[in-house]
């Protein structure tokens, strides 16, 4: 794929939705930190639904930290690997009173220090809360990148490290929701929906599907 297909690809992406964001709800960057270490193997869905309980009692690190262990597991109980997110997340927020007054640190480095925060936590974060122009690669983005042909790779960072050196630079701070959502609704894992997709003619996938099935 050349240069000029990815950047209409992303013209088109970015006329649909002008302003991407995050569907996980939060008020605060504490708040999305949490949310993203929730939403590892579970759904943006499932998360909401927990923290809407949770961070009216206790929304931030402090709190959560006074909250306790046990009774943080009752808040996210309906969220998969709730005891392990648990017993990071108040790690986590034991680091954060203790070594940055509460706040979430700016830096890849101290985020991926944080129990249960790995590169993609740490680029949601730095993206989302902080603006800068970072890509996390999930499944969704790993399925589109390589089945559309825009960033090719056997691996998570791979596809990562290419979308860095392929995204034009108006795009980089929004591409990475762009692409998260174009693989949650349109192309999805089972079936991309290709009729209804905006970049369907600029895709290099080989089975497109049809109103009738699959070509």
């Amino acid at each position: 794929m050349n240069a000029e297909k990815r950047a209409e690809i992303f013209r088109r992406l970015r006329e649909v939705n002008p302003k991407p964001r995050s569907e996980l709800e939060y008020a605060t960057p504490f708040q999305l930190l949490i949310s993203v270490i929730l939403s590892a193997q579970a759904t943006d869905v499932g998360v909401n639904k927990a923290t809407r309980k949770l961070y009216p009692v206790a929304g931030t690190a402090a709190a959560i930290l006074a909250l306790g262990e046990e009774k943080l597991r009752g808040y996210i109980a309906t969220i998969g690997l709730f005891n392990a997110k648990a017993k990071n997340v108040i790690a986590t927020c034991r680091i954060l009173v203790e070594q940055y007054g509460g706040e979430v640190p700016r830096t890849r480095e101290a985020l991926e220090a944080l129990p249960g925060v790995g590169r993609k936590t740490a680029n949601v974060v730095l993206n989302t809360a902080f603006g800068m122009p970072t890509i996390a690669v999930d499944t969704h983005i790993f399925r589109v990148a390589n089945r559309t042909g825009l960033a090719p790779g056997k691996t998570v960072r791979a596809v990562e490290d290419k979308l860095e050196k392929v995204v034009p630079d108006e795009f980089k701070l929004d591409a990475h929701h762009w692409l998260i959502l174009h693989g949650r609704y349109v192309c999805k894992a089972r079936k991309p929906d290709c009729p209804q997709c905006v970049i369907r003619d600029l895709c290099e996938y080989k089975h497109k599907t049809t109103v009738e099935g699959v070509k």
